[in-house]
């Protein structure tokens, strides 16, 4: 039990992911309060003020945004290339050496090349 407990929890680099992206979350819900804060100031004759703030919490929501999403690139990066986490990468090289039986019963099959249908829906 301890050695699955021990997998399950998330290690520092996923608890600074998680963190960034609440961070990332929490900025980006403050950008209309922002707005609202910054009109009123403008209202009161802080023009600059008000346009400062406005623009001070977009550009904080974009940079925390934008280290988020690399942050959490890199993790995915990280847990896809790792060998516990089975991932099989289809190129199609997997199948060339399968064929099909040369006894087959059905009469009208059609071989195709792998020319003829390279897009696959």
């Amino acid at each position: 039990m301890t050695g699955w407990y021990a997998e399950r929890t998330p290690g520092r680099s996923a608890k600074a992911m998680i963190a960034l992206t609440l961070l990332a979350l929490l900025l980006v819900a403050a950008v209309p309060i922002a707005l609202l804060a910054a009109v009123v100031m403008m209202l009161l004759g802080y023009v600059a003020g008000g346009l400062a703030l406005f623009g001070g919490s977009v550009l904080a929501a974009a940079i925390a945004v934008a280290l988020a999403g690399m942050n959490g690139m890199r993790h995915l990066r990280k847990l896809l290339s790792a060998d516990s986490f089975r991932v099989v990468r289809l190129d199609g090289s997997q199948y060339t050496d399968v064929a099909e039986p040369a006894g087959s019963h059905y009469t009208n099959l059609v071989q195709l090349d792998s020319s003829e249908y390279t897009e696959v829906r």
